[in-house]
């Protein structure tokens, strides 16, 4: 399986916009794995893109907002629509699905996932025979980090992809098995196949604000800090002495992205796979990372005071809106990131607090589909969190 003549590879991207999605059409731009791998790429977004996309111009590259993925008069429906809103529908080849809905509900949450997905792929496998591959992004949620204290698998680290999946009731409250269930009946008589990548947290630029966007958040309080603070000024770590040495694998945009297109175009290597994706082999820590991240914004990251824990970003920013607002105006900044409904600070909290065990990743897996030559791609946290930050910078987001 996979094109014999890549030139004709068209990929889609649905929520082209987000943290991942925008990566990989990024790459897909920039040329990855080569130039001629794809000749058309069509991104799917909710919302209009933003004046700085900062993707490189391509006349391979159309965006396309308003696809109604629930569109409540059914799947003929968005069908429809996507033939008429979709030039070259047809020639499709490869799938990259980045939509999600929150809800609070788990059953809830399942439905309208599963929902989501099963559109998504059948739109594209009714109206383009050239399909080839569905790429799923899932996550750490799939060994049960979300379960904080009972944390299924504290006593087998690092986490390796054979794991069973997670004891009851966590099991039945997660999303990402019913997608990856379907995902396998459904390929099993197909000419196209499929595979799901688990990064933990997606370190990265996203132009449109996002709740789930950790380096957007300390992004804006760093920049915002030093502006109150002054340049030099300490800034206390905001998790806790719990969460400050524990150890995890940052999954950056772009290795994310690298890897999901390496995928898509070697099948024989991931098909109907399950891969860990992160940066490096090497875990790290809250105390190696949050000293590279502050001194980015010429501030020097220090521990958590004992028994409790630096400012809480999105504290600080509600607190110093008027300084934020300020400079703003004074470096011409992209308004809206701060102090409205679509900052949200719990997502900062929940990682940086509440995350306070090992969950360190196995990527054994990944490093065996994707080498060349014998070597694996891996980046630093600097690396992985200053490219996020410069991002920001270029998009006017931060000063």
């Amino acid at each position: 399986m996979g094109s014999t003549d890549q030139t004709k590879n068209h990929a889609l991207i649905y929520g082209a916009t987000g943290i991942q999605g925008w990566a990989i059409v990024n790459e897909l731009l920039k040329g990855y794995p080569s130039p001629d791998s794809f000749s058309k790429v069509t991104g799917l977004s909710n919302r209009p893109p933003s004046e700085n996309m900062l993707w490189p111009k391509s006349d391979k590259l159309q965006v396309i907002s308003g696809i109604d993925l629930q569109n409540k008069d059914g799947q003929e429906a968005l069908e429809k629509q996507m033939r008429e809103k979709v030039p070259g529908i047809e020639t499709v080849t490869h799938v990259f699905f980045f939509a999600y809905i929150f809800k609070e509900d788990p059953t809830e949450e399942i439905g309208i996932n599963v929902q989501l997905l099963e559109r998504a792929t059948l739109a594209v496998e009714h109206l383009s025979p050239a399909l080839q591959f569905v790429l799923l992004p899932t996550g750490t949620k799939a060994y049960g980090v979300q379960a904080l204290a009972e944390f299924p698998f504290a006593d087998k680290l690092p986490l390796s992809e054979d794991l069973p999946r997670i004891p009851e009731p966590y099991r039945s409250q997660n999303f990402y098995y019913n997608q990856v269930d379907w995902l396998e009946s459904q390929a099993k008589s197909k000419s196209w196949t499929w595979c799901e990548l688990r990064p933990d947290v997606v370190i990265g630029f996203v132009p449109n604000n996002n709740f789930y966007c950790l380096a957007q958040t300390l992004a804006t309080y760093l920049a915002c800090y030093r502006e109150v603070e002054g340049e030099g000024a300490e800034v206390a770590f905001p998790g806790t002495e719990q969460s400050w040495p524990i150890l995890s694998n940052d999954s950056s945009q772009d290795i994310v992205a690298r890897f999901a297109i390496h995928c898509v175009l070697n099948p024989q290597a991931s098909g109907g796979r399950s891969l860990n994706t992160s940066d490096n082999s090497q875990p790290s820590s809250w105390s190696k990372k949050w000293p590279v991240i502050c001194e980015f914004f010429g501030l020097k990251g220090t521990a958590p005071p004992a028994g409790g824990s630096g400012p809480q970003p999105g504290q600080y920013l509600t607190e110093h809106l008027e300084q934020w607002k300020a400079l703003e105006k004074k470096h011409g900044l992209a308004t809206g990131r701060v102090g409205n409904d679509r900052s949200f600070a719990g997502f900062q909290y929940f990682i940086m607090t509440m995350f306070n065990f090992d969950r360190q990743l196995d990527l054994t897996n990944m490093h065996a589909a994707w080498n060349d030559g014998g070597k694996v791609q891996e980046v630093d946290s600097k690396t992985a969190w200053w490219t996020a930050f410069e991002r920001f910078r270029a998009a006017k987001i931060i000063p």
